[in-house]
């Protein structure tokens, strides 16, 4: 789709709540064909340039003549209390974007670029911001061929909106491991969706229901065939998602909302769930019971986990802005405190990913941040001297509308078969961004609008084909990545 229809999507989404409160699900099917029109009149090229820009000032001045001017609280003061802000795209920064001539291939103004005080001294990596050339980064480039990141990251295309969970919000979607049509999301209304997108037409294959409260957070198994939940009415579900059973509930001890949980990678019978009474746990999900030695502290609230790719070393991030890490036995699930690092004084970390490398031009083990207000870092994982203790050295720091939601972002899966890095993350202004993380300048490789509030997760099927995200407000659009 090309730029000028999807800012007129963007426009006509964060619009769709003021046409029909009281029917949700004629907003949704409204932004569906939209995005059908859309899409053929792109493919079309029927309009100049400057014909789809007059079109676009033009619709958005009816549209707020209509409904009134979008607000900082954008269309998502429409929906109901627990629904989430966005913030406010004014018609001067798409005239912008639109006038930028890189805009064909992706790019998008870069927001700031100054310096960080947030981060601790010390901790910056001192060599050049761009990638680390190796023998293989010859390599990686052939089998991108000539084309750039941009164009290998072209998503534009809708190829489907899910809309089971309006009016609540969807904090976090997931591909099933190796599947490229199965994705799950969950909902603060209190269930889990699984959807299957192919062969025939998407469709909610179940919701799985169970939770007195609002689920922050799901893993699927590795083999797929157990999902696990951490919900704010304090327990831990198992569930069967291939008939949507509940297998266990286990209930904090603490009776604290739970917040995330995360598996073991190397041993699928225990299951990592943080608290917001300031608590890691490891949990047998064949038992119930609590992994002896396997508690820890934080000094706050914690809102995400993810483990190294060995499932040697588990990431746990507060609302204190620390990230902390521990030494996971994967037989026993004993925890041992290594390190603690303030990320973000006084603010959050809304969301941890972790890559044994970032791609073949930057082998070293990466560690992926949200954090609030308004950062996503990247960090390289080096080893302490003296303690031998996992510690975080700053490579690159990106901006981001991120000042009260729990945003989540994630690495590119097969970046290491691509030209370069890419990572994508969730933002406040409803849009979906994605990031070049070796390139010094104007690091806004796509920019995907689409969605009516904050977008608050994105997620990757396993060939990168589909890019899913959801928002505060409870869609979920699935993107199709633009074949050359």
């Amino acid at each position: 789709m090309a730029a000028v229809w999807q800012q007129v999507l963007a426009v006509d989404a964060r619009y769709a709540a003021y046409r029909t409160p009281r029917w949700p699900q004629f907003r949704t099917q409204y932004v569906r064909r939209r995005s059908q029109l859309l899409r053929e009149q792109a493919q079309g090229g029927t309009l100049e340039g400057g014909t789809r820009r007059w079109y676009l000032r033009v619709r958005t001045r009816l549209l707020a003549q209509r409904y009134g001017a979008l607000s900082e609280q954008s269309s998502c003061r429409a929906h109901s209390s627990s629904a989430l802000r966005a913030s406010r795209t004014t018609l001067d920064r798409m005239e912008d974007f639109e006038e930028d001539p890189r805009v064909a291939r992706g790019h998008r103004r870069s927001l700031s670029r100054g310096s960080h005080p947030g981060v601790p001294r010390g901790t910056t990596d001192e060599r050049p911001p761009g990638v680390v050339p190796t023998p293989l980064a010859e390599a990686s480039r052939a089998m991108a061929g000539d084309t750039t990141l941009s164009e290998n990251y072209a998503f534009a295309g809708v190829y489907h909106v899910f809309d089971q969970h309006t009016d609540s919000a969807v904090p976090k979607v997931q591909f099933a491991h190796d599947d490229r049509h199965l994705l799950a999301c969950c909902s603060l209304d209190g269930t889990i969706s699984v959807c299957r997108l192919a062969p025939g037409p998407p469709a909610v294959l179940r919701v799985l229901r169970g939770h007195g409260g609002g689920v922050a957070d799901f893993a699927w198994s590795l083999s797929n065939d157990v999902l696990v939940s951490a919900s704010l009415d304090g327990t831990l579900r198992l569930w069967a998602p291939a008939d949507g059973r509940c297998i266990r509930r286990v209930p904090d001890p603490d009776g604290a909302a739970l917040l995330c949980c995360a598996f073991q990678p190397l041993n699928n019978n225990l299951t990592v769930v943080g608290s917001a009474r300031h608590m890691v746990r490891v949990v047998n999900i064949s038992t119930g019971k609590a992994a002896r030695g396997g508690a820890g502290r934080l000094p706050g609230r914690v809102l995400a986990l993810c483990f190294d790719s060995p499932g040697r070393v588990l990431w746990a991030g507060d609302d204190r802005g620390s990230v902390s890490s521990f030494l996971c036995d994967p037989g026993t699930g004993r925890l041992t405190k290594a390190s603690r690092v303030v990320v973000q004084a006084g603010g959050s970390i809304t969301s941890l990913s972790a890559r044994a490398w970032a791609s073949r031009e930057a082998p070293d083990p990466s560690l992926l941040v949200n954090a609030c207000p308004d950062r996503l870092l990247l960090f390289r994982v080096v080893e302490e001297e003296g303690s031998g203790a996992p510690g975080l050295r700053l490579r690159r720091s990106f901006p981001t509308r991120h000042r009260e939601q729990p945003l989540r972002s994630c690495f590119c899966p097969l970046m290491s078969f691509r030209q370069g890095a890419c990572v994508v993350t969730g933002s406040e202004d409803a849009c979906v961004h994605f990031f070049d993380v070796g390139r010094a300048a104007r690091a806004t490789v796509n920019t995907l609008q689409g969605h009516g509030g904050a977008v608050l997760a994105v997620a990757f099927n396993c060939d990168e084909s589909l890019l899913a995200s959801s928002d505060a407000a409870g869609t979920v659009i699935v993107w199709r990545r633009q074949h050359a």
